[in-house]
């Protein structure tokens, strides 16, 4: 089904669109034929983004299926979103960016503490904002998997470590996923101030919900 979509989907006025703070989640139904536009209105601010059937959450976003299927850790223009099941979920039909994570995972309080200092541990995270939107919908924390780091910059080094290091997106990036299912869209707009994913400065996302003609 994914090989049907075309380039050049003619977007109309947005059936959804929203302007989340920096710091905060948001979550949401893209249905099936619709596309999740999300755009880096500052520059240089993750987007921590899960995926899961709106029909069934058991079926969710998978890094290693998703890895594997493109032959690439990093998200651009073409990557399928595969599940836990092998099945496409989204697409990504349009990138002004070029590059996004698909490794680097979500900061925590517990990641904040060994990374950075003991005193960082109150200190919010997405993985706060995952569970508070999670707990919303009914699921807990036995439904979190890996993320997507939309707009984040996380290079493999010569060892094989990861690196977080300035991020690539400017003022106005943009990201554009078609979905192939009814796809529940868990977002944190990152609020970590500790490393250069948010340029230590949070800064808010414009999310948009289209419906091609």
């Amino acid at each position: 089904m994914s090989e049907m979509i075309t380039v050049g989907l003619t977007l109309n006025e947005p059936v959804y669109d929203e302007t989340i703070p920096a710091g905060e989640p948001w979550y949401r139904v893209v249905k099936a034929g619709e596309v999740l536009r999300i755009v880096d209105l500052e520059g240089c601010q993750a987007v921590d983004t899960l995926f899961y059937n709106a029909n069934d959450v058991t079926e969710r976003y998978s890094a290693p299926q998703t890895i594997v299927r493109q032959k690439n850790i990093f998200v651009e223009t073409g990557t399928e979103l595969v599940s836990n099941l092998g099945n496409t979920m989204m697409k990504v039909i349009s990138d002004t960016c070029g590059r996004h994570d698909t490794l680097g995972g979500a900061c925590s309080a517990e990641s904040n503490t060994v990374r950075y200092a003991l005193d960082k541990l109150d200190m919010h995270s997405c993985r706060d904002n995952y569970l508070l939107a999670l707990g919303q919908m009914g699921m807990d924390k036995r439904d979190l998997v890996s993320n997507i780091n939309f707009f984040m910059n996380v290079p493999v080094e010569a060892d094989g470590t990861l690196a977080i290091i300035d991020g690539i997106s400017s003022p106005g990036s943009t990201i554009e996923l078609f979905a192939l299912m009814d796809t529940l869209v868990l977002i944190s707009n990152c609020p970590q101030l500790n490393n250069p994913c948010n340029a230590f400065n949070p800064s808010p996302v414009r999310l948009s919900i289209y419906k091609p003609v």
